[in-house]
């Protein structure tokens, strides 16, 4: 017999009294102990029907747990094998067709097997009796009283056991069935329960149930624990949400309410910029963020110092274009001689933004020779748009963030240069002058600034553009960008495909003579002070001579110096003597003022030797005439000399033309034995100036046949042509450099390749005046022309050994 909480009797079956079959009820997540109550909920069908009967008939019946609770209908595999005896004393019905069983549970019990499974589970048990422990055992005695108290404090920690359970622990006085009740009603895993009802002592179970309690006591602590420190970090939080509340109303107070003056303003300044919607919801929000931080916290001058950047940028503000043409056309002809190409396109741009307002602006690539006034010319198209004007010098950029402006996570961040030459210009269709493009650094550490400019340069993506800084999209599509550059062979492929390429080629002298009077003399007397000082002025021959002889340029750099050094010795003489040397500088002037000239202008040498053609070049400050001279030595033959510090292709193009001279000897009548008793030297002047390119190939051909021919070239003849292995004259590049170059040198007529026609088409007639230009298709057309029938004074006369007689070439 078993005494309960109240000091009742609960009656224990023997294990002689306990059936060998018996109805099996199977439970889930529930093991039911002996002398315990428990209240069970019945869902299966089987189960109900089970249920319903015995409550009725009173008699005992088994109950199991069944492994899986997932498992609908387990079979003997899906049961553990230990269960226990038991009555039903109570069925309360659910809505919804469940039951709520309260069964009394006896001795344990074992399943054999399972005997049938309809209506119910009947199964083939035998009793599995339990070992008592002695009376009067202190170790039980003490051990049940420790745990009594790990329960007691684990049912106070695990808040899903109700608090009646600790009052039922400390007051069931039979030994026994504290351990089962304790077994029973603590939230143990199912796992552990079945090991504690399989176990037959209960001294034994005593010590395997403090085990467990004592391993969940821990677990629950540690959870109180991480619960604490949550409700601590929970409560921190809603203090300091609180905290920021009374500051917000208390400074609501202070402003009556009304938002602070200076975050007011910047509110106000957003909205009359015209921002999009976007813009000026996110602006709401992080004014919002401003007003939460106090002033004397660093983040909040980084958080003003952002709105404010956004408020001034000019999201909607432009300037009106001037769509006049006629303006327009006398803006840029009195800033800029020359550049038609350029110009027109400006024109054309205008006219057609004056047919409809919504349209791209072009992306201008001006590339050409340093001096030439790229730069300045983008001042004067904002001019003649009547735009606001920025430059943005890309010369040795090698970060990415000073085009697209780095994240506001850095310190000292700050936007890119595009979103600060816009705050600059105060418009959002400004003339932006990107100086320098093909100076871009490209491919290191710090990103690509060409691939970040691939955006800002794409007419299809430029309405979006991204700045780290800023977080929001700008649009870029009004700005008239215009890139300069003086090589295109460094610009990135893709970056270059999205610019309109523009040539702007070097000025001839009349150009420069022009420009030194309407606009470096002025400057430079203004900048000197001479202005104020007499009438002092240059005369043309005076700037021809600092031009031809004082410069090498295709620009004016060099020009305005030298205008700039001749007005300071000026300035330093009626500073020192009181009074003007000179009012007018003439020729003479010029050489007392700037020395010795450093340079001669290249003139035709005339045709006086053999071998001795003009070729015509281009290098990167313009145009150049070069010489060809060709001599041969006696010797053993098939040496081809080369020297003038010539590179690979223009050594290649010598080659070239020497076989192609020896292959067609017989149509310039030289007897093919020469090769063989003469060596060839092929020699350009200069020798310190590199020079390389396969232009010169027809004038290589037409030096070395003058020279084994001693026949003159023709009188002021220059050309410029590559050649093939078959004579095939090809078309060259810089024709324009090149004709200013002859011109210079007083050349009267130019040999070109036939397919160059089409770029003499396209330059001014202004640069062709007193040139006349022979197109021709291959090597023998050069010589037709080139080389005369009359030979040089004094010819070479050339001696061929052929069976120990010495002839002549009868020449």
């Amino acid at each position: 017999m078993i005494t309960d909480v109240d000091g009742d009797i609960i009656p224990v079956l023997n294990s002689d009294e306990m059936p060998t079959s018996v109805p099996l009820l199977v439970t889930r997540n529930v093991v039911i102990f002996p002398c315990v109550l428990s209240t069970i909920f019945v869902t299966r069908p089987g189960s109900i029907k089970l249920v319903k009967e015995y409550e009725k008939k009173g008699d005992v019946i088994g109950v199991a747990t069944q492994k899986d609770p997932s498992v609908e209908t387990p079979e003997r595999n899906d049961i553990f094998d230990y269960g226990v005896y038991a009555r039903i004393l109570k069925v309360l019905e659910l809505p919804g067709g469940g039951l709520t069983a309260i069964i009394q549970g006896f001795g344990r019990l074992k399943v054999l097997d399972i005997e049938k499974e309809k209506p119910y589970m009947v199964a083939n048990v035998k009793s599995a009796p339990e070992v008592f422990p002695a009376l009067k055992d202190k170790e039980y005695s003490t051990c049940l009283e420790d745990l009594t108290k790990l329960a007691t404090k684990y049912i106070h920690l695990n808040e899903d056991i109700p608090d009646e359970t600790a009052y039922a622990v400390n007051n069931i006085s039979n030994e026994v069935a504290k351990v089962n009740y304790i077994c029973s009603n603590l939230l143990f895993d199912l796992n552990d329960k079945m090991e504690l009802l399989a176990i037959s002592e209960y001294k034994e179970r005593l010590f395997e149930l403090m085990r467990i309690v004592t391993r969940e006591l821990k677990l629950q602590e540690l959870k109180r624990n991480i619960r604490e420190k949550t409700r601590n970090d929970i409560d921190q939080q809603q203090r300091n949400y609180f905290l920021q509340q009374q500051i917000k109303n208390l400074q609501a107070e202070i402003n009556n309410g009304e938002m602070n003056p200076d975050h007011e303003e910047l509110w106000h300044t957003i909205l009359r910029k015209g921002a999009p919607d976007n813009v000026v919801e996110m602006f709401r929000r992080e004014v919002g963020k401003l007003d939460q931080l106090p002033q004397q916290s660093p983040e909040y001058n980084v958080q003003r110092v952002y709105l404010e950047t956004l408020a001034n940028l000019p999201w909607s503000t432009v300037t009106k274009d001037d769509h006049n043409l006629k303006r327009a056309t006398k803006v840029l002809d009195k800033a800029h001689s020359g550049m038609e190409k350029v110009k027109e396109r400006i024109l054309e741009y205008i006219a057609v933004l004056s047919l409809r307002n919504d349209l791209k602006s072009p992306i201008l690539c001006l590339y050409g020779p340093p001096g030439v006034g790229k730069t300045s010319l983008g001042k004067s198209i904002a001019d003649s748009l009547r735009r606001k004007y920025v430059r943005i010098s890309l010369g040795g950029v090698h970060d990415e963030a000073e085009i697209r402006g780095h994240r506001r996570t850095y310190i000292g961040a700050m936007p890119g240069r595009i979103i600060k030459s816009l705050l600059k210009a105060g418009t959002s269709n400004p003339v932006v002058v990107l100086d320098e493009i093909d100076k871009v650094s490209t491919n290191n550490h710090n990103g690509d600034p060409s691939s970040a400019l691939l955006e800002v340069l794409d007419p299809e993506q430029n309405n979006a553009f991204h700045d780290n800084y800023l977080d929001v999209d700008y649009d870029l599509s009004k700005i008239l960008f215009i890139a300069t550059a003086n090589d295109l062979n460094t610009i990135p492929r893709p970056l270059l495909d999205r610019m309109e390429i523009i040539e702007v080629s070097g000025y001839i002298t009349e150009e420069k003579i022009e420009i030194a009077k309407r606009h470096l003399v002025p400057k430079k007397l203004e900048a000197t002070g001479l202005k104020k000082k007499g009438r002092i002025s240059f005369t043309k021959t005076a700037l021809e001579k600092i031009v031809e002889q004082y410069t090498r340029e295709s620009g004016v750099r060099q020009l305005e110096k030298n205008i700039d050094k001749a007005l300071r010795k000026l300035a330093l003489g009626y500073a020192s003597e009181g009074i003007m040397p000179f009012e007018k500088i003439t020729p003479v002037e010029i050489e007392t003022l700037l020395g010795k000239p450093p340079y001669y202008r290249d003139i035709y040498q005339g045709n006086d030797y053999a071998g001795v053609v003009t070729g015509l070049a281009w290098t990167s400050v313009g145009g150049e005439i070069l010489f060809i001279e060709t001599s041969l030595s006696k010797g053993k033959g098939a040496k081809l000399t080369l020297t003038g510090n010539l590179g690979d292709v223009m050594k290649e193009s010598a080659v070239l033309a020497l076989e192609y001279v020896k292959s067609h000897a017989e149509q310039i009548n030289v007897d093919y034995r020469i090769f063989d008793n003469y060596n060839i030297h092929i020699h350009v002047p200069e020798g310190a100036t590199p020079k390389d390119g396969p232009s010169a190939g027809i004038t290589i051909a037409t030096s070395i046949a003058s020279a084994l021919t001693q026949r003159k070239v023709r009188a002021n003849v220059a050309m410029t042509g590559e050649i093939t292995l078959r004579g095939k004259v090809l078309p060259v590049g810089g024709i324009k450099e090149k004709i200013l170059a002859a011109k210079r040198a007083g050349i009267t007529d130019i040999m070109l390749c036939k397919d160059n026609a089409k770029d003499i088409g396209e330059i001014s007639e202004i640069y062709l005046k007193g040139v006349n230009f022979h197109y021709v298709e291959n090597v023998k057309d050069v010589w037709d022309f080139a080389l005369t029938d009359e030979l040089v004074k004094n010819p070479q006369v050339f001696e061929i050994e052929e069976d120990n007689k010495n002839e002549s070439n009868g020449l």
